[in-house]
């Protein structure tokens, strides 16, 4: 097991390398010159060409990317003299449309980010695997059709849709709870949770109807088995069958899925942010797409990248718990 996990693990690091290189040489040979960003329209062309020097875009693009892996480890000064500044380790760049380093950026939305996917997670998974084991136990009755029903609506409807909906629903037409407005859950815990209810039923319903239909066809067909049969012949009870064989293995493909949804979430959830004005990193990659800050650009896209390789590890060490064949691959 641990050379299967060592083996994972090496991978995701190469891998995070190469993702790192392409992303920064994709946003650096874009035709806008970063350069020129860092003012106004009326800038003049002396200036750009010393915040060039300043930022470091003047020099060769592999000395760029250099200079920017570096600054992950060690952190990164720009200019020189009365004018320099650093950002310490580890170090995503500079936002010149902001004025500040992208890790501290990246620090102070991030937790909003990672409490809506958080929040969003549990009740999709509770919600999707529930109602898919229901939906498979009663199987051609009014829970399963139901069940169905839920799994159709849901994937059919877009997140902003549902997302204006519930807002429409409980904050100006019922007005049971107010508009969001996001506060830290340390400083004030009920305004926290009265302000993440909405996103987070967004993000479950959506994720919940594929989990549904998921979880009812992996246990659909894990009952055909012969090993289910087995169990059956030897008297074990259904209860029993159910919980440790049948729904175990119907878990396999879910944990993928599971894994990498959840990932992509705290690359950043775009739309539902939006929707409900939650300042986290998806509202922050859209201003950085407005703007054309390319710095922001690089660091949310090597943030978001960070977890969907780390999930792929955690998710093939799963695969190695539920499916102990897999560890010879």
């Amino acid at each position: 097991m641990l050379l299967f996990v060592t083996r994972r693990i090496l991978f995701a690091l190469a891998l995070l390398l190469a993702v790192s290189f392409f992303t920064y040489m994709l946003f650096a040979m874009l035709p806008a010159d970063p350069a020129a960003l860092t003012c106004g329209k009326n800038c003049k062309p002396e200036i750009i060409e010393a915040n060039r020097v300043r930022l470091g875009y003047d020099k060769p693009l592999l000395e760029q990317y250099w200079l920017f892996i570096k600054g992950f480890f060690v952190g990164r000064d720009y200019g020189v003299g009365a004018a320099a500044f650093s950002c310490p380790a580890p170090s995503l760049g500079y936002s010149f449309s902001q004025h500040e380093c992208v890790t501290t950026l990246i620090a102070r939305t991030f937790p909003v980010t990672f409490y809506l996917s958080l929040g969003a997670f549990i009740l999709w998974m509770t919600l999707g695997i529930g109602l898919g084991t229901i939906a498979a136990l009663k199987r051609g009755r009014w829970q399963d059709r139901a069940a169905t029903t839920f799994s159709a609506v849901g994937v059919s409807l877009p997140t902003f849709y549902i997302g204006l909906l519930v807002l429409f629903s409980f904050c100006i037409w019922l007005r049971i709870l107010p508009f969001p407005s996001y506060e830290s859950p340390f400083e004030d815990p009920l305004s926290f949770l009265t302000t993440m209810i909405l996103p987070w039923t967004t993000l479950a319903v959506l994720s919940a109807a594929g989990y549904t239909r998921l979880t009812r066809n992996g246990m659909l067909e894990a009952m055909n088995e012969d090993f289910v049969r087995l169990g059956i012949a030897k008297g074990l009870r259904r209860r029993t069958i159910i919980r440790k064989y049948v729904l175990r293995s119907a878990l396999v493909p879910i944990v993928t899925i599971a894994g990498l949804d959840f990932a992509a979430l705290l690359g950043g959830a775009i739309i539902t942010e939006s929707v409900f004005s939650l300042p986290g990193m998806g509202r922050m990659s859209i201003r950085a797409v407005v703007e054309s800050d390319l710095p922001v650009l690089v660091g949310t896209t090597m943030t978001a990248a960070v977890f969907i390789v780390l999930a792929n590890v955690v998710v093939d060490v799963l695969y190695g718990v539920l499916d102990p064949r897999v560890r010879s691959k």
